[in-house]
């Protein structure tokens, strides 16, 4: 045979080859916060090798690669189809990326012969888009505008509105036989027309549904049809980290019967007596037999730690006062005394920026930090998130560009406003690796835990950069226990930071303009909310790290000496004495019966009885300490004591 005849038979037969594999179908724009995202191939032929071949996600506005996803090692089915997506999908995609992974549009996605290491994306702007080794691409959108810039480049002629049903959260773009595309229902896993074999999917669930330490339990495996001609048999794996075989004992291998359509092993999770966290277990199919795909599969099982450490003192919305020590070094403030207006703050700076002594972190320590600073004190294994005043999972932490069910790392002074945005290092390097710094030295602000607070994702999307009291108040149906954290921290960071300043008012939240608001809310706030355990307990463990603490937590009144009515007046130490109604009165005995004594009081007081639904049963004005003979029923009241401006409320007991 010629030469030239075998060069372009190989030619053909290589370009024939990768033109059997084609973008079957696309759902970006899925509902919520898109975890039902995925991008679906179809070859010409079954079981076809995807070895070499990459998919490649394109941005129009900058017509550059955002993200790629490499499909070596996977093969299309009986079917010719495979797809791709987030771990929500069903059936299971083949392979899966984190949710909120595929932009919504106008964008394309594209198959590439290649790897994912050819397409830069892990820093932004990206690879450019090329016809290079290009075998196949999808234009779609969200809308009728159409990706018109990556269309040109890749030769494009067609895009797709996902929304052209106005279904655009529950409808996909799937590719029809004779190569055009419509908008109708996902089908993951299977022909877009419905043709094909019909697979039996296994879905699996559990017995219970929280799993704890010591709990037993069993994993149920479900078949969309009865089991034909012979037994189904098949194995998973739970190990997944740090949580292994050690830490679970059971079944691993799955038996269904001809005809029938249930299979069960059982499970217990090892408790170890030792706090090591919550964990979290993964469930895997190993490969299964021919005809059976995995309806669900890389789930992920938390497992709840049952030795965690409940602290002594009390949550912000449960707070204790006196229980935490301040670890405030032996004359840190001492050069405060006697000193006003603008020599108190300058001298009170020259403490917290002390060059030779305070260290700079990096943004990726936060993480560690803040899960002791703002430790759960009800659960070691949760933080407190400040605005929405609840715990949240350790493990939930963001590591997504998405939120949503995530703690995350809240800038109180926000960082677009102060300048500082990105300012250090994103990797942690830990606590014996820090930079030196100074008042000048705003980029450190970027990582400066005394305003930087764990939060729930969502909420701290809704706070933004806007300004406090004048503008953002938190959540409807919160207690506000925050504001004075959040007060205080901005007291620090405008005395820390040369340039940062609070002012009244809702000042602009334009980018870098280094003010933040409202100045009379936030010295409201500072007495109305007194500085807790909690609050304490945070600002010694800061002070590990950066070798600062933040002072207008030890003490609060300082704040009305350099931002407020007692500007100009002399400071003392001995002005600073914080004693709130919570560590003074008592209230006894608990549970109760007959009587209630209320004392530890001073002056003209008046104590309130409510049901715990809030109606008004015994009030009485009493001076220092009283006796209230009890006629109720037994259950749970509140107590509320007033004196002068301070009040505080109780739970009581009456058997």
């Amino acid at each position: 045979m010629p030469q030239k005849f075998l060069t372009y038979f190989f030619l053909f037969l290589g370009m024939f080859t990768y033109s059997q594999v084609v973008i079957n179908e696309i759902d970006a724009d899925t509902p919520g916060t898109d975890q039902l995202e995925f991008v679906e191939l179809k070859s010409a032929t079954p079981n076809f090798s995807l070895d070499g071949y990459v998919l490649v996600f394109y941005n129009e506005t900058n017509t550059a690669c955002y993200y790629a996803y490499d499909l070596d090692g996977f093969s299309t089915d009986i079917n010719g189809i495979a797809h791709f997506g987030n771990s929500l999908v069903t059936p299971s995609p083949v392979g899966t990326f984190s949710n909120n992974k595929i932009q919504n549009g106008p964008d394309v996605v594209a198959l590439y012969l290649g790897n994912a290491s050819d397409f830069q994306f892990a820093v932004q702007p990206g690879t450019i888009a090329t016809t290079t080794n290009l075998i196949d691409a999808l234009a779609y959108s969200n809308s009728n505008t159409p990706p018109t810039n990556l269309m040109s480049i890749l030769g494009l002629s067609v895009f797709t509105n996902e929304n052209a049903t106005s279904s655009v959260a529950t409808h996909s773009v799937q590719r029809k036989n004779d190569g055009t595309y419509e908008v109708k229902l996902p089908t993951p896993g299977s022909n877009n027309d419905g043709t094909g074999v019909v697979l039996n999917y296994i879905s699996v669930s559990t017995s219970i549904p929280v799993i704890n330490e010591g709990d037993s339990f069993n994993f149920i495996f479900t078949t969309s049809q009865p089991v034909q001609n012979e037994t189904l048999i098949f194995n998973f794996t739970l190990n997944n980290g740090n949580f292994n075989m050690v830490d679970f004992s059971g079944g691993l291998t799955v038996s269904i019967p001809v005809g029938q359509t249930i299979g069960q092993t059982g499970i217990i999770v090892a408790n170890d007596g030792l706090d090591e966290g919550d964990e979290e277990m993964k469930l895997v199919f190993q490969p299964l037999p021919f005809g059976y795909v995995a309806n669900n599969n890389n789930i992920i099982y938390r497992v709840y730690d049952a030795n965690y450490v409940v602290q002594s003192y009390g949550t912000p919305i449960n707070p204790t006062y006196g229980l935490v020590t301040p670890t405030i070094p032996v004359g840190y403030y001492d050069s405060l005394e006697g000193l006003s207006g603008s020599a108190l703050k300058q001298a009170l700076q020259d403490i917290i920026a002390n060059p030779a002594v305070v260290r700079a972190h990096s943004y990726g320590d936060i993480w560690e930090i803040l899960k002791s600073a703002d430790i759960n004190p009800e659960n070691s294994n949760q933080v407190w998130m400040h605005y929405v005043e609840a715990p949240r999972a350790k493990l939930d932490q963001q590591t997504e560009s998405s939120g949503t069910g995530k703690w995350v790392r809240e800038h109180v002074f926000a960082q677009s406003r102060g300048g500082f945005s990105s300012g250090t290092s994103s990797t942690a390097d830990g606590i014996d690796i820090w930079l030196p710094t100074n008042a000048n030295d705003i980029l450190s602000a970027h990582a400066d835990a005394h305003h930087i607070h764990a939060e729930d994702g969502t909420e701290n999307g809704v706070k933004s950069n806007r300004d406090f009291g004048s503008d953002y108040n938190g959540p409807v149906g919160t207690q506000g226990k925050w504001r004075g954290d959040v007060a205080r921290a901005l007291f620090y960071m405008a005395v820390r930071y040369n340039g940062l300043n609070l002012v009244n008012g809702n000042p602009s939240d334009t980018s870098g303009n280094q003010i933040m608001g409202d100045l009379a809310s936030l010295l409201t706030w500072n007495t109305t909310d007194t500085r807790d355990d909690f609050e304490m307990n945070r600002n010694n463990y800061i002070y590990t790290w950066q070798m600062n603490r933040n002072p207008f937590v030890d003490y609060p009144n300082l704040a009305d000496y350099i931002f407020g009515a007692n500007f100009g007046q002399q400071w003392f130490s001995t002005l600073s004495t914080q004693n709130p109604i919570e560590n003074r009165v008592a209230v006894y005995p608990n549970p109760a019966s007959e009587y209630l004594i209320v004392s530890g009081l001073e002056g003209s007081s008046k104590v309130e009885i409510y049901t715990i639904t809030g109606q008004l049963v015994q009030s009485q004005n009493f001076d220092s300490e009283i006796q209230i003979n009890l006629d109720l029923h037994v259950g749970m009241y509140l107590v509320k004591v007033t004196n002068g401006t301070q009040s505080t409320t109780k739970k009581i007991i009456v058997k």
